[in-house]
């Protein structure tokens, strides 16, 4: 099916109910263009778009992979700390 549509002096061009329903538009949208023309595909949400990765955090928010890093860090420091503290009572 063909659809026409106007585009204005600025070049916005509405496109129709139908299509962005059909496509789950809301947002935003990508051009790309090739040899045979222009192509519209909407913009993922961050939903959408990361999504995919939550099986790699094992259902873990943002802030709880952020709490155990600096957790993590936080014991290796202590640990530093530790030996430093042996190495110069050592020496002293």
């Amino acid at each position: 099916m063909i659809e026409v549509v106007s585009v204005t002096k600025k070049g916005q061009a509405t496109i129709p109910k139908r299509l962005r329903k059909k496509y789950g538009i809301t947002n935003k949208v990508f051009f790309e263009e090739n040899e045979k023309g222009i192509i519209i595909k909407p913009v993922p949400t961050p939903s959408e778009e990361f999504g995919s990765l939550k099986g790699s955090f094992n259902g873990k928010t943002a802030r709880e992979l952020l709490d155990e890093g600096r957790k993590e860090e936080f014991e290796q420091d202590n640990e530093w700390n530790k030996r430093i503290k042996r190495l110069r009572s050592a020496n002293v």
